[in-house]
């Protein structure tokens, strides 16, 4: 990570030079910090740091190749291939190794490490093993119960096995918690299912018959029973290329350097863990992130130097919340401690101030770190306010987070300080908290500092004179989540009114589609019911997701994957009869592609009376809840996961939202689900369920977050209903859970407090909104198939209703039909004139319409005066006949339609293309219609 950190800021430097950069595991450079991740099915590529830097063509990587030697009067390195590389520079970033004291049995088959991707993998497959040849679940001991011991032991349980956790220190993360807190810790990690033994060492690892370990024998001389042991005993500098080639080496190890870094070769650099600075090498990516930093600056030229900063350490990937800055045992002379503990809410907050209690000089926090990230840019400052007042529960006092001193260090891992967040937004242009992350680097690594830098983002904006608008669009002056509110509370049922109430004009591509879905979220009527139909976009103007011809797909619901045969017969024979192109979809369930939209009610009446209802594959709703098969059939499965995922997907079926959102559940920690990639992620515990939430894949992927742990069946349904009704209450227009959950003032800290611990007391009503939701659901197509007036929209030309579209074209492969592209976007001309298409009374308010005039399909469109406007219906850009079936709107006064394929945008009266989305504009052919005294509609060339 630290090797990382330096190519990125030299990157970041003009210049004539070439960086080499060489790694021993055949891995690009990877997030060390989340490496737990990796056990609940994150990949070596999504742990991956940012890989932009290598495409630099300064900068070469090579992986899996380590430097054998060095030599320094050559300059040269070779590695362990044989290839010699030639330097003027060099830095060492080689870091540490996990140290095993000599325990006899510490090399047995079984007997395992916690540091990197290749020991997850490991370790993996190690208990995956033991578990088959057992038949039982695998018993594991970690040996050392610090920050990575209890994450290695989180692992094993997250794999299936029992854990003991052994510490030879009084108490559980010793180095960082005092001995409130430490036992604070313990009796949370044994709330956890792990077993923890303290003031005790493994004495030896004992070995079964077939020479694996089998026991772990402690200096009590109690032998403890297990299947895997991880020594977590701490850690060592890689320090053996400067012992060999004769540079100093500090009195515990790790490379000697000074304030620059430098070692006691001019031309020698270290960072990170690898480097001993003050005679102590630090094992944190913080410093060594500082570390790189001051080199890039040295070798630019610079004067920066490096100081070791206080550490602050937050527990991960545990379920458990600690977290501690400072001098947690009080050592500074004179130091106060200030302690609040409630044993039953089982938390514990000391702050050691200094003896006059302004200044603030550590921190510990169990059970809950609310404070942590806003203390600890304080660490030997002013505290501001009497220390009680920020710990005990009738307090308030907090931090004035926002008006930090520029040279506070805000996120420690990426050394960025307050001023360059402001400076980020003021200087930098960023609007956003996201765009400051990408600007900094701020919140990008561990994540415990982005309540704070989104409070002084935030901050910021509101200071800086930058116009930040949250208005949707030139329709409605504010966000999303504020018309919401404002629709929920009030008795504005349709566009109409809620238009009239709150905003102007007739709308548009953006805010008609949010009022349809708020409307849906809201349960108010069918979203083809005639005052809603023509507020939808382009897949729920049809129920049906639009495919690149102009045709759709048909998508019906299979709840947990699961479809009989006899159902499967009735899809088979559907595509047959239909010609419909068929594959599995990621979503375990069938799709038909290539339906044209006439034959999408005589589709879906055959679906509907073999017992299938709408996939919703097409809606801003859940799409579907991916799942494994669990304990039904899987032998590693320990909760029925298909019966869990049914019931959710029939819960939360039909249920509008900003955006799509998916969930999946996985019986294990295998998470064959994929279920940490879902908007919802639910994961099967041997004591119950874990729920993450924020997953998403897409243009930018994001694995979801822990939200709550080990919840029973009912408490697991009830804590998602909550997030998703928080949701849809309060995300702006598109936005998915993953950037929603990221930019949530107080992050996930705040989103567990709310939502699982309920703090604010809503819960009651977020459950509410789902049940009402519940209670009114009813199949949009089988509703649709009842109504003959939401049937006449499926027609594709209204004088003309047994035509259908002359220009879709087929072409077989694989044993299916294919869409051909069309290699001509020509026009057909027209010559008629004045001709008779259709009644007024046929066309829909603000809702387009198709009609053949000699033969060439118009698109024709009745706005909310009567008037009739009429354009060309195939779409310039795409080639496709779909232009009636997209959202009118108005633009500056003028009307307008969008395009359902890619929301180009044109203006109805005369043709001209307003909005090209990335394309060279391209304007409409118009057509003249008029409406005569008898209420007909004419049109002409």
């Amino acid at each position: 990570m630290v090797a990382h950190r330096f190519a990125e800021q030299l990157v970041a430097r003009e210049g004539d030079w070439h960086l080499t950069v060489i790694g021993d595991e055949p891995y690009a450079p990877y997030d060390r910090v989340h490496l737990s991740d990796a056990i609940t099915g994150r990949t070596a590529q999504e742990l991956t740091l940012n890989p932009s830097v290598w495409d630099d063509e300064r900068v070469e990587l090579i992986t899996g190749d380590a430097v054998a030697s060095l030599d320094r009067d050559a300059q040269t390195v070779t590695t362990r291939s044989g290839r010699v590389v030639e330097y003027d520079d060099l830095v060492l970033a080689t870091g540490s190794w996990p140290w095993v004291p000599r325990t006899e049995g510490a090399d047995l088959p079984g007997v395992l490490a916690y540091r990197t991707l290749d020991d997850i993998e490991r370790i993996t497959s190690w208990v995956a093993d033991r578990a088959d040849a057992l038949g039982r679940p695998v018993r594991g001991a970690v040996v050392g119960g610090g920050v990575l011991g209890l994450e290695a032991a989180a692992a094993l349980q997250n794999l299936g096995a029992t854990v003991t956790v052994v510490e030879f220190a009084d108490r559980l993360m010793a180095v960082q918690m005092d001995a409130g807190g430490g036992e604070a810790l313990r009796v949370l990690v044994t709330d956890k299912g792990m077993d923890v033994r303290t003031t005790t060492a493994a004495a030896r690892v004992t070995a079964g018959p077939d020479g694996r370990v089998n026991g772990v024998e402690l200096s009590t001389g109690e032998l403890i029973d297990v299947d895997v042991v991880i020594f977590s005993t701490g850690i060592r500098p890689r320090d053996r290329l400067a012992r060999e080639s004769g540079l100093g080496i500090g009195e515990r190890g790790g490379v000697l350097v000074g304030p620059t870094c430098r070692s006691s070769d001019p031309r020698v650099w270290a960072i990170g863990e690898c480097a001993s600075h003050d005679n102590e090498c630090a094992g944190l990516v913080a410093p060594g992130n500082a570390m790189a930093d001051v080199v890039v600056d040295q070798l630019f030229g610079g004067t920066s130097s490096y100081t070791r900063a206080a550490d602050g350490t937050k527990l991960k990937g545990v379920g458990v919340e600690a977290a501690s800055f400072g001098d947690v045992l009080a050592l500074t002379p004179g130091a106060l401690e200030v302690t609040f503990a409630d044993p039953v809410a089982k938390t514990y907050r000391k702050l050691v101030v200094s003896d006059d209690a302004r200044t603030l000089l550590g921190g510990v926090f169990v059970g809950d770190i609310a404070l942590y990230s806003s203390l600890r840019p304080l660490l030997g400052r002013a505290l501001g306010a009497d220390p009680s007042a920020f710990l005990a529960p009738e307090g308030g006092a907090a931090p004035v987070s926002a008006d930090l001193p520029d040279d506070v260090v805000v996120c420690s891992c990426a050394n960025v300080t307050a001023g360059t967040i402001r400076g980020a937004v003021t200087e930098h242009g960023c609007g956003s908290v996201g765009e400051v992350k990408t600007c900094t680097k701020a919140g990008t690594v561990c994540g415990s500092c982005v309540p704070l830098l989104t409070k002084i983002v935030n901050l910021t904006l509101e200071r800086s004179g930058v116009a930040v608008s949250n208005a949707m669009c030139e329709h409605f002056a504010m966000s999303r989540a504020e018309l919401f509110a404002l629709v929920r509370t009030s008795t504005a049922r349709t566009f109409t009114e809620i238009v009239a109430a709150h905003g102007t004009g007739r709308g548009c591509a953006i805010c008609r589609p949010v009022v349809a879905s708020i409307l849906s979220s809201l349960g108010v009527g069918h979203v083809l019911q005639p005052d809603q139909a023509s507020l939808q976009d382009t897949n729920d103007h049809l129920l049906a997701n639009l495919q690149k011809d102009g045709t759709y797909s048909v998508v019906p619901r299979m709840p947990g994957g699961e479809v009989t045969p006899d159902k499967l017969l009735v899809l088979a024979q559907i595509a047959q009869d239909f010609g419909l192109f068929t594959r599995v979809t990621g979503a375990q369930r069938l799709g038909m592609f290539g339906a044209r939209q006439d034959q999408l009610p005589a589709i879906w009446r055959r679906l509907v009376d073999a017992g299938f209802e709408s996939g919703q594959a097409y809606g801003k709703s859940l799409r579907a809840v991916k799942t494994c098969v669990g304990s039904t059939w899987c032998r590693f499965g320990v909760q029925d996961s298909s019966s869990m995922a049914i019931r959710l997907e029939l819960r939360y079926r039909g249920l509008r939202s900003p955006h799509k959102f998916k969930v999946g559940v996985s019986g294990c920690a295998r998470e064959c689900a994929e279920a940490r990639g879902k908007d919802v992620g639910v994961i099967a515990t041997a004591a119950g369920w874990n729920v993450y939430v924020g997953g998403n894949g897409g243009f930018t992927p994001k694995h979801a977050e822990v939200l709550a742990e080990d919840l029973d069946d009912e408490t697991l349904v009830k804590v998602i209903d909550r997030f998703l009704a928080l949701y849809i209450r309060s995300a702006d227009r598109l936005q998915r859970t993953a950037p929603w959950v990221a930019d949530y003032p107080g992050g996930m800290d705040e989103l567990r407090a709310i939502l699982v611990d309920d703090r604010d007391g809503i819960a009651a009503e977020l459950e509410a909104d789902i049940e009402r939701h519940v209670d009114g659901y009813v199949d949009e197509w089988r509703a649709t198939l009842d109504d003959p007036v939401k049937l006449a929209s499926f027609t594709p030309y209204l004088n003309a209703p047994e035509r259908t579209d002359p220009d879709l074209a087929y072409t077989p492969r694989r044993g299916q039909l294919i869409p051909v592209t069309h290699p001509d976007l020509g026009l057909t001309p027209v010559t008629a004139t004045r001709t008779v298409v259709c009644r007024l009374t046929d066309l829909t308010p603000e809702r387009g319409a198709g009609v053949l005039l000699d033969g060439v399909p118009v698109a024709l469109f009745r706005l909310a005066d009567d008037r009739v406007l009429a354009v060309q219906q195939r779409d310039p850009f795409s080639g496709a006949n779909v232009l009636s079936r997209g959202l009118v709107g108005d633009r500056g006064g003028r009307p307008t339609i969008t395009s359902p394929m890619h929301k180009q945008v044109w203006d109805l009266e005369t043709g001209e293309c307003l909005d090209a989305v990335g394309k060279d504009p391209v304007d409409l052919r118009v057509f003249s219609a008029t409406v005569d005294d008898d209420g007909r509609v004419l049109i002409g060339a």
